[in-house]
């Protein structure tokens, strides 16, 4: 035929089909050449019909001629940005979906086979559990406390970063590698067990009150209501009784806060609330302007609380202090008198006992005699009826609270020795206490503790949420505690204290807290008698605060770059410890004093040979400086 052409094919009746001779098995017809670019002509079909394919043997494929590789199936061009045409369906219709069986859709069968077992594999998990306590207890516990490995082991910090890979990734971890995880982890912390850390107010590592922490992260309870931690809210309630009567009072109220600073802002918020009432409602727009007073040794939290409640860092007068940091209770009556010259609110005064730095006690009882002459109150909550010392009349509404800052040095509460430095606490509103300090408990263990008894920080801090504190409960909902603080979710943090307590009783930690003067009277002595040391005071709690001074500048104290070059002693020395690890200790200047050491022993695990090590290890890494 000429190229191109096609044979006349004779009509056929409509859905006759044209007779196919039978072929071969496995052979397939021939197709004469076709021109390039054309199709086979196809005849049309009736509507509704579907052309016939012949059966195919069991087995076999039709055979597909091959494609230039890269080449797909040809799809005529459509111009750019145009879309193949659908074609319309009326309005509110839908594409036909085949109908599903009731109740069935996609996945629900895996779904349910997934839901039918747990979604952890606790046999796996208790036994990674069990290799992460053996980390736990051989890295952490005793290599933290092993007198002869580092303190730490320091890295910088991108090369920190590179070591721990602390990215995290789509897919999970094996058991293994995780536990090398956990080791490295120890390997590069801060080992605050040891006995050769001085860093914090807070170091050392009590079995028990571990014990008491691995339980309370184990059960993993909130301590808002009974319902939720029976034992606990019980517990809490004991432990907060205690520590009133070691305060002085009888009764009163308290909770336990996520750390000091938090039980300072606490204070200032329920003074505030006391004397103004309808604060909580209308907030500062409706008070007039209040002022708060502190020494000027008081924790920075005095003015980070005035800040968070809106009261104004400008409203916070430090008031003066001694040569050994004590507030002069003269100046804080001066300071009254001008706040209220201004028009001014007097409504909280914050005594200190045991400062951050040189450790220092503020005279409570001569500040409180201070607040009574101005009006300003005692009690906290005036409504309850109670009496001061003496059964004096109940406080007009217009009191001030005084609320000493025990945070650090309460503990010395404990020793019948030593109590005598926060006389006069006993007439305070409210005190925070951090056990978790002296008495080596753990972070975070803080306490604030009320005078009143009354309800005074539910009051102020309740919001009463039908979610958790339903007042229809089957029991005295009186245990469901948690809305007398700002919180809602509230960590249980009285245990570790508990189980401490229980273990060592009230005397065992009245010896530990006396165990640290003697530590503190020791390291004194032997500062005073080596060459080189020098005490900026006279300690009166555990702080022992001393330059070093280099051979160097020995001898040249009238030199006018001496005291400059002297503050740059313990910077220099500290770094070098940090980088070898064999101890820490910190430092700090203080007003017109350059740069000191402060040493701070809490541990019961130091000895007379860690002090006399921390005293040769200065001496050795500065005497050529």
């Amino acid at each position: 035929m000429a190229e191109g052409t096609v044979p006349a094919v004779p009509p056929m009746a409509e859905g006759t089909a044209p007779a196919v001779p039978p072929m071969a098995e496995g052979t397939v017809p021939i197709v004469p050449p076709m021109a390039e670019g054309t199709v086979p002509a196809v005849p049309l079909m009736a509507e509704g019909t579907v052309p016939t394919v012949p059966p195919m043997a069991e087995g076999t494929a039709p055979i597909v001629p091959p494609m230039a590789e890269g080449t797909a199936p040809g799809v005529p061009p459509m111009a750019e940005g145009t879309a193949p045409t659908v074609p319309p369906m009326a309005e509110g219709t839908v594409p036909s979906v085949p109908p599903m069986a009731e109740g069935t859709a996609p996945g629900a069968a895996a779904e349910r086979e997934e839901l039918a077992r747990p979604g952890v594999d606790a046999a796996a998990g208790e036994e990674f559990l069990r290799a992460a306590v053996r980390v736990l207890l051989e890295d952490a516990v005793r290599g933290g406390t092993d007198v002869t490995r580092k303190v730490c082991e320091w890295k910088e910090p991108a090369e920190l970063r590179a070591l721990l890979d602390l990215e995290l990734q789509e897919q999970g971890e094996p058991a293994p590698r995780l536990l090398r995880r956990c080791r490295d982890l120890v390997r590069y912390s801060v080992k605050t067990g040891h006995p050769r850390f001085f860093n914090q107010l807070f170091s050392g590592l009590d079995h028990h009150a571990l014990a008491g922490r691995l339980l309370t992260e184990a059960l993993n309870t909130s301590q808002y209501t009974y319902e939720i931690a029976p034992a606990f809210v019980l517990m809490e309630d004991v432990v907060l009784a205690k520590l009133r009567e070691l305060v002085g009072w009888s009764g009163g109220d308290g909770i336990f806060a996520p750390g000091g600073s938090m039980s300072n802002m606490y204070a200032m918020n329920v003074a505030r609330f006391h004397r103004f009432p309808h604060s909580r409602r209308s907030g500062n727009w409706a008070l007039p302007r209040l002022v708060l007073f502190a020494s000027r040794e008081s924790h920075y939290s005095v003015l980070k609380g005035a800040a968070f409640l809106g009261i104004g860092t400008d409203n916070v007068r430090l008031v003066g202090t001694d040569d050994r940091g004590k507030m002069i209770p003269e100046e804080l009556e001066k300071e009254i008198e001008r706040a209220k010259a201004e028009g001014a609110q007097p409504f909280f005064v914050c005594a200190t006992c045991g400062t951050t730095v040189l450790g220092a006690f503020d005279p409570v009882g001569a500040i409180a005699d201070v607040c009574q002459r101005h009006g300003l109150w005692l009690h906290v909550d005036v409504s309850a009826g109670a009496g001061g010392p003496g059964g004096r009349a109940p406080a007009p509404r217009a009191r001030s609270a005084v609320s000493p800052q025990a945070a650090w040095g309460g503990s010395a509460l404990l020793s019948g020795r030593h109590r005598h430095l926060l006389a006069g606490i006993e007439r305070a509103d409210s005190v925070a206490w951090n056990p978790h300090k002296m008495l080596t408990v753990g972070l975070q263990c803080s306490a604030f503790l009320l005078r009143d008894g009354s309800g005074l920080l539910q009051r102020c801090h309740g919001a009463g949420a039908t979610y958790l504190f339903q007042t229809d409960k089957f029991y005295d909902v009186a245990y469901d505690t948690g809305d007398k603080s700002p919180q809602c979710g509230r960590r249980v943090d009285c245990l570790k204290l508990w189980l401490l307590w229980k273990a060592a009783g009230t005397r065992g930690l009245a010896r530990r807290v006396e165990r640290a003067f003697a530590c503190t009277r020791y390291l004194a002595e032997q500062v005073r008698r080596r060459d080189g040391f020098q005490l900026v005071s006279e300690p009166e709690f555990i702080n022992l605060c001393f330059w070093f001074v280099p051979p160097s500048l020995r001898g040249q104290e009238g030199a006018p770059d001496y005291w400059p070059r002297l503050g740059k002693v313990a910077p220099a020395i500290k770094e070098r410890m940090m980088k070898k690890g064999s101890m820490m200790v910190s430092y700090q200047p203080h007003g017109a004093r350059v740069n000191f050491f402060r040493q701070i022993v809490t541990s019961p695990a130091v000895t007379a040979a860690d002090l006399d090590f921390f005293l040769d290890e200065i001496e050795r890494l500065g005497r050529d400086l």
